[in-house]
């Protein structure tokens, strides 16, 4: 039953991949068309074609390694100096150039010569590059509200988990009481693991950061904490104390291996499966994007312990980065855990978000072959040619974005070779999440 379980994990999120990918990849044919370049092929995935129909100008079909798209525009580049297709050079710098110019031109018909992607004013070539990824952050978007509005997310709540018994300071990363310890203020006055603390000195609370700040914003100050227990309302008194604890990241969280001295009551709130509001869940998006633009900026850094963990034996970290292969695994992983099924729903809906999440990020990147490769040398062909107009100079001409081709094809090899290291990694060493 597990392995069936595992199975249809990795097939449900499969799907999810392959929708992703057409979904990005119809941003750039559904812009590319509505500014007139003609696009021969639409295809979701690499090798050979396993399904074809072609409609108009173009030809709709899926292959047999979904690990992408692409769609396939008439003049990507613009042609030589002299408006031809230039003679294959020896040289193997300028015949990336050339091959990279040669096929834009590929099945150039007659008539397409107001069709090619390179005659289009540079902010529509913007709008149709950056469409494709824009697709993924909308699906990202629309997924995540989605599940944290309907749904909820797993979050610390204002329901009590447990009492501590005395006053520790945090940094001493001990658990048991010693004598001479102090008694904890929530000891003291009473609280218990269950109740639902409701109000703090008579203003409501709902979540557990409104509480945590306010608990920490009063040190040494008699306060009243209005609790639920067993359907019944019922005010304690206590006496909050200064205390060291753990630096919050002002969301309810802590920050690891910080520390500051503030009010402390002493309890640990309890997790739940909390609904979220629109204004709190597009507060976690903003996190959520925030957190992976630092991962992205992180990501060489992770390299040596990816490496170690790949080939040595170092442990595979949470937060270490995972590619096609490891996500499937955690998707198979999630349809095994021993939880209820609208559980299982909501976490594989949040690990296909967090893909779409990712492909817009990591999209975006100013590099050639990626989408904001080709965004960046739009903005800089129009920078130029403004430039030359308020000079009054002459028109430089559309920025011959493959003459950067060499550029790019070592960064493909530098994520050709990333990506096969952390696919050793994700087969050898994957990341579990149970």
């Amino acid at each position: 039953m597990t392995t069936l379980m595992t199975i249809l994990g990795i097939v449900v999120f499969a799907i999810g991949l392959l929708f992703s990918i057409a979904w990005h990849e119809l941003g750039h044919l559904s812009t590319a068309k509505l500014f007139g370049v003609r696009v021969p092929q639409y295809m979701v995935g690499f090798g050979p074609t396993i399904w074809s129909r072609k409609k108009g100008d173009t030809e709709y079909g899926i292959k047999a390694i979904p690990l992408g798209g692409y769609i396939r525009m008439i003049g990507m580049f613009p042609p030589g100096p002299d408006g031809r297709l230039e003679a294959r050079s020896t040289s193997p710098w300028r015949g990336m150039v050339e091959d990279a110019r040669a096929q834009s031109f590929e099945e150039l018909q007659p008539g397409d010569e107001n069709r090619l992607f390179y005659t289009r004013k540079p902010w529509k070539r913007v709008i149709v590059m950056f469409a494709g990824p824009f697709m993924n952050l909308i699906l990202a978007v629309v997924i995540f509200l989605g599940v944290m509005m309907t749904f909820g997310v797993q979050t610390q709540t204002t329901t009590v988990g447990k009492v501590s018994d005395c006053v520790i300071q945090q940094s001493e990363n001990r658990t048991k009481c010693e004598k001479g310890d102090q008694a904890a203020p929530a000891k003291a006055a009473g609280l218990e693991a269950g109740d639902k603390i409701i109000a703090f000195n008579g203003t409501r609370v709902e979540d557990w950061s409104t509480l945590q700040n306010d608990i920490r914003a009063n040190p040494g100050k008699d306060v009243t904490i209005t609790i639920e227990r067993k359907g019944e309302q019922v005010d304690l008194q206590t006496h909050l104390i200064r205390n060291q604890v753990s630096k919050s990241d002002g969301s309810g969280g802590y920050v690891e291996g910080e520390y500051v001295y503030a009010g402390f009551l002493g309890f640990t709130p309890a997790s739940g499966i909390v609904q979220q509001s629109f204004g709190q869940s597009v507060d976690r998006m903003g996190d959520m994007m925030e957190n992976g633009v630092e991962s992205l900026i992180a990501l060489p850094s992770k390299v040596p312990a990816l490496w170690d963990a790949a080939f040595g034996d170092g442990p595979r970290e949470d937060d270490s980065p995972m590619g096609v292969v490891g996500a499937a695994r955690v998707g198979g992983e999630v349809f095994t855990l021993d939880i209820p099924p609208e559980n299982q729903i909501a976490m594989m809906l949040f690990l296909v978000a967090g893909f779409n999440l990712s492909l817009f990020l990591f999209n975006m990147l100013p590099l050639l072959p990626l989408d904001g490769g080709h965004i960046a040398g739009a903005l800089w062909e129009s920078l130029r040619r403004n430039v030359a107009k308020v000079f009054r100079r002459p028109d430089p001409g559309p920025f011959d974005v493959a003459k950067l081709m060499p550029v790019a094809y070592v960064v493909a090899g530098i994520f050709i070779c990333f990506t096969l290291l952390v696919l050793v990694a994700d087969v050898v060493n994957p990341v579990r999440i149970s």
